[in-house]
This record gives structure tokens, sequence and C-alpha cells, in this order.
């Protein structure tokens, strides 16, 4: 049985389609209050176990442990669906770009342009955003002056 591209390709969806829905499920129950409670009750019981196991090296051990794997494997679990969330944030703002009638098309897919190109495109912003402060100052002074 040979490993083509073809018969990897629906095991390979499969096991990324398993994973995206465990770290989907986990970060967002990490971001309930459910979660915030396990957890202080985690280490409330380990904090109250210090006098029964004198404080040793190993009763430290314990949390240290425990909290840099979870840790460690929470950051895995968190990229992954803020990748997935940006993906598809980016995904409807091109489709507005391209639905919308005067757009300029080549903002679609602007996230894989390089550092040099957003940042010109940034500045371009910030000059629009300058000259529209400009013009909405000058025309509330015209507006002041109108009124004496």
């Amino acid at each position: 049985m040979s490993d083509t591209p073809a018969e990897s390709g629906p095991k390979r969806t499969s096991v990324r389609e398993l994973f995206n829905s465990i770290a989907k499920g986990c970060a967002n129950w990490m971001g309930t209050p459910a979660a915030f409670i396990w957890s202080l009750l985690g280490v409330l019981a380990w904090a109250l176990t210090g006098p029964y196991f004198k404080y040793s090296d190993t009763w430290q051990l314990v949390i240290n442990t425990g909290t840099t794997v979870l840790t460690f494997l929470a950051v895995f679990l968190i990229q992954n669906t803020q990748n997935r969330d940006a993906k598809a944030i980016q995904l409807k703002l091109d489709e507005l770009i391209r639905a919308m009638e005067g757009a300029r098309n080549h903002f679609v897919d602007l996230e894989s342009r390089s550092d040099d190109e957003l940042e010109k495109i940034g500045r371009e912003f910030s000059d629009f955003r300058e000259a529209a402060s400009r013009l909405t100052k000058r025309r509330e002074g015209n507006l002041k002056g109108g009124d004496k």
C-alpha cells in the first residue's frame, strides 16, 4: 500500500478536522467561568495539601509541571482557533471588498503582502485621515465664523 497524496488526503483531512474540532471545543471551554472555577479549585486543592506533603519539592513540582504542560498544550489549541478565526475574518473582508463597487480590489488578500507594502498602504490611510481631519476642522471653523 503506497502513501500517495490521494490516499493520505482524506486521512489527513479527517485528522485535521478532528484536531480543529477538539481545539475549538477546548478553546471555547477554557474561556468559560466553569474552566476558571475548576482551575481555581485545582490550585486551592494543591495549596491545601501543602502541609500534608510538608511543602516538599515533589509537591511543588506537581503544580509546576501541571501548569507548564497545560499551558504548553493550550498555546497550540488557542493558536489554532486564532488562525481559523483570522482566516475567516480575512475571507469575509475579501468578499466585502470584492462585492463593493468602487472598492480597491487589490486589497483582497492584503495579509499576504510584504511588510513594506503594508506600511506604504498604512501611510496612505494615515495621510487620508490627516487630510480628512484638516477638512473637518476647516468646516467647523467656517460654521463657527458664520454664526457671528
